[in-house]
């Protein structure tokens, strides 16, 4: 095995597993009294584990004030909420939630230090103003299993609408401090979140084990991760609102956890691929839900990236990587190269018919707004796609979708 020169950067202290919710609270002692915390919108304070955390939080003497975000942050949101808590001598903020209440709570605790504005430092549409931290600790507490957020150093925000945009705020100072992923936070997730957040997931796996800059460390982590969500995806899908204690549910939301987490980390060190390039331009443009997004594209995403391949580098490692995943869908480890990357096609649009993810035009979208959509992809997610696609198989995976 070669092992190619590559850089780590920084994770977050991790504590996983059934049950590690109970280490938030002396996590949070570590740093202070006084939190800021950071959740989307209902669900989560209207568990029984919401109450249990308040309780601890008074019997340890803590004081908390509590932030909702309703959708993908805002650059707005995020101003707004560090003009309102800058003077409130926060020493740690938590979020709880998916990936759009830890991207909010991660700009959040990135600018409280400074009061500055999150549109100094936005990829691409800010002041391109270089940031430096520091950062109000954070620690992160998915309640979904899909954005892998808990383990990367981006905040996403976005506009949405005709002039909007999808960037992020990036930097090694916005790594959570402690990531805690506690899988029995999956049990009242819907069908439906399951299945877009489980697919996000997938789609991180597969794009940073077939990146450009992928390396030997990244391989193995994703690797582990697709077959953690080989093993507990459908289980985890299947099972809606099950009681504790249900074996195939609970060990389905263990491996799904794990993936996700697996897809973060992994997506922090190699970078993505189309899919996720081309999600930036369709979440900011039109009201497509992120997983649905990456769900939706990666078969047809998969299929062209193969195709151009094939085509253009037919020695690339990426289309052995592509096969030996084909083979891992298909539990056949006797198919040929050929067979398995028709087979890992097939299973991927298998998957979207199963999950019967949305087709583009329910969200507005029409052919027309493909040259935008695609203009506007070029982004850094694209930067590491195996090989650089043509607007025009660009523009082929968006058609298939439509």
């Amino acid at each position: 095995m070669l092992i190619t020169p590559f850089s780590l950067s920084r994770l977050p202290q991790i504590h996983f597993g059934a049950g590690s919710l109970s280490r938030l609270t002396p996590c949070m002692l570590q740093h202070g009294r006084t939190a800021l915390v950071i959740t989307g919108r209902q669900s989560f304070i209207q568990t029984p584990l919401w109450q249990t955390l308040q309780q601890e939080w008074a019997a340890a003497g803590m004081t908390w004030h509590l932030l909702h975000v309703s959708g993908e942050p805002s650059p707005q949101w995020v101003d707004q909420a560090v003009a309102d808590y800058r003077d409130s001598q926060i020493d740690i903020v938590v979020g709880i939630g998916g990936g759009s209440a830890l991207d909010a709570a991660k700009a959040v605790a990135g600018l409280l230090p400074s009061g500055h504005s999150v549109m100094d430092y936005l990829e691409g549409v800010g002041k391109g103003l270089e940031y430096t931290g520091p950062a109000t600790p954070l620690i992160a507490v998915p309640t979904t299993a899909g954005t892998g957020s808990e383990a990367t150093k981006n905040a996403v925000l976005s506009i949405q609408g005709a002039e909007g945009f999808k960037k992020s705020f990036r930097h090694d100072a916005l790594v959570p401090h402690t990531a805690i992923v506690d899988p029995d936070l999956l049990r009242d997730c819907p069908k439906s979140l399951i299945a877009a957040n489980g697919m996000d997931a997938f789609t991180q796996l597969l794009e940073s084990y077939v990146s450009s800059n992928a390396s030997v460390l990244t391989d193995a982590l994703a690797w582990s991760g697709m077959q953690a969500f080989c093993a507990g995806f459908w289980s985890a899908w299947e099972t809606e609102h099950p009681q504790a204690g249900h074996p195939q549910a609970e060990s389905g939301f263990s491996q799904l956890a794990y993936a996700s987490m697996m897809s973060g980390i992994t997506l922090a060190q190699a970078g993505l691929g189309s899919v996720h390039g081309l999600a930036s331009p369709l979440g900011a443009f039109f009201p497509i839900p992120h997983g649905v997004v990456c769900g939706t594209l990666l078969a047809e995403a998969t299929a062209i990236n193969i195709a151009a391949l094939q085509a253009r580098t037919a020695d690339s490692a990426a289309l052995t990587k592509y096969a030996r995943v084909g083979r891992l869908l298909a539990d056949n480890e006797t198919l040929s190269d050929n067979q398995a990357l028709e087979g890992l096609v097939t299973q991927l649009r298998d998957w979207v018919d199963r999950l019967n993810l949305p087709r583009l035009h329910a969200f507005g979208m029409t052919e027309g707004d493909f040259a935008r959509v695609v203009a506007n992809a070029r982004g850094g997610s694209m930067k590491t796609n195996p090989i650089l696609l043509t607007d025009r198989e660009l523009q082929a995976i968006l058609s298939a979708r439509l």
